[in-house]
């Protein structure tokens, strides 16, 4: 259970506080909800029912700086995720990316990052979706990190660079 003023990553939409915790009829019928705003972000909200597990699950604590520490230092012994099949991947990738599991994310940029490498020192490009999902999920991660470890978003590789 979350309370108001705790900082979560609600899915796709990254860093946001608890507003609130209240009761609203938005179907027809009264719910619990939290209310999230994004950080940074003063005109839009979330409303994530507290009983619905399926969005609830979307929700999670951010990480300490102790974890983010502990997750960044971890990355360079990450198993690649790569999958040939276009299809496969993409479903693979897009799923990775709606779970918003960071340690997957971690998998899934370490992986783009050494197939763009490798392609590139064969005059190659990395295929459109995947320069995508490489921009959404270096975006999820760096707006948590950034945000856990007080610096700005630009900062955030350099930072990892540094502890690897």
């Amino acid at each position: 259970m979350f309370k108001v003023n705790d900082a979560v990553v609600y899915a796709a939409y990254g860093v946001c506080e608890v507003k609130a915790i209240e009761k609203r009829d938005l179907t027809g019928e009264e719910v619990e909800y939290y209310v999230l705003q994004p950080v940074g972000d003063t005109k839009n909200k979330f409303y994530v029912p507290t009983d619905r597990g399926t969005l609830r699950e979307k929700m999670r604590k951010v990480l300490s700086r102790e974890e983010t520490d502990m997750l960044i230092s971890s990355m360079s012994g990450e198993k690649d995720i790569w999958i040939d099949d276009d299809i496969r991947r993409k479903e693979e990738y897009r799923r990775i990316i709606d779970k918003g599991e960071r340690h997957e994310l971690v998998r899934l940029v370490r992986t783009l990052y050494l197939r763009r490498k490798a392609l590139a020192a064969k005059g190659k490009k990395l295929h459109a979706n995947d320069e995508r999902f490489l921009s959404t999920a270096e975006n999820l991660l760096s707006e948590e990190f950034a945000f856990v470890l007080g610096i700005p978003r630009e900062e955030v590789v350099p930072y990892i660079k540094a502890h690897i």
